[in-house]
C-alpha cells in the first residue's frame, strides 16, 4: 500500500480516537439528545469503528486492540471524575467487545489486501521459478 495512503488511513484512526474520547468525556448536554438510550450498542460500534479503522492503519491488529481495551477502562475510570458522566462495567465490556471483533476482521482484511497485493505484483519466493 503507498505510503501517502497508509499516512491517511492513520490520520483517520487518530480522528476517530479523539471522536471517542469526546463523546466519553466531553459531549455537550446539547447532544446528549443524540444518543439513542441502548448504552452498550453505542459503545461496540464506536470501538469497532474506530479499532477498525486503527487496525487498518497499523499491521498488528491484536496489539492494537489490547490497547484500545485498556483505553476503554481507562475512559469509564475517567468518566468518574466529570460531573455529567457515569461510569458503566458494561460499557468498558461492549467497548472491549467492540474492539475484539474489529481487530477479527482486519487481522482478514489484512491477509486478503496482502495476498492480493502479491498476487497482482507477480511476487514469488526465491526458488518458486
Amino acid at each position: 500500500m503507498a505510503m501517502t495512503s497508509m499516512f491517511w488511513i492513520r490520520l483517520c484512526g487518530v480522528v476517530a480516537l479523539a471522536l471517542v474520547v469526546f463523546a466519553s468525556l466531553m459531549l455537550p448536554p446539547q447532544l446528549k439528545r443524540l444518543r439513542t438510550g441502548h448504552c452498550a450498542v453505542e459503545h461496540f460500534l464506536g470501538y469497532f469503528a474506530a479499532t477498525l479503522i486503527v487496525c487498518l492503519g497499523w499491521d498488528r491488529p491484536f496489539v492494537v486492540a489490547g490497547l484500545l481495551i485498556l483505553f476503554a477502562a481507562v475512559l469509564e475510570v475517567l468518566q468518574s471524575m466529570t460531573p455529567d458522566h457515569s461510569p458503566a462495567f458494561l460499557s468498558a465490556l461492549s467497548g472491549a467487545g467492540g474492539a475484539s471483533a474489529a481487530a477479527l476482521l482486519a487481522t482478514f482484511i489484512i491477509r486478503v489486501r496482502n495476498r492480493w497485493t502479491s498476487a497482482h505484483l507477480d511476487i514469488h519466493p526465491k526458488g518458486s521459478r
